[in-house]
């Protein structure tokens, strides 16, 4: 079975630092900082540059997303 999500040239689309600070709408230091305290996306390194597979960022959203509608179901139980 063949996934169709995945280019034909075998590699899943990745991200710039730049790229990814431009589609949230923040600074590349928010990233940044996002990542140091443990609460941003995971990325890795080519060469100096910090990457981010689209897929990775997709989970970090939905998770960010669902950490959300926790806080907001509990905070109308009270």
């Amino acid at each position: 079975m063949r996934d169709d999500s995945m280019p034909p040239d075998g590699f899943e689309p990745i991200l710039s630092l730049s790229e990814l600070a431009a589609r949230l709408g923040v600074t590349p230091q928010t990233i940044y900082d996002l990542r140091t305290q443990g609460r941003g996306p995971r990325g890795f390194r080519v060469g100096r540059q910090l990457r981010f597979r689209v897929s990775e960022v997709d989970a970090w959203l939905a998770r960010l997303e669902d950490d959300d509608a926790r806080r907001h179901d509990a905070g109308g139980a009270r």
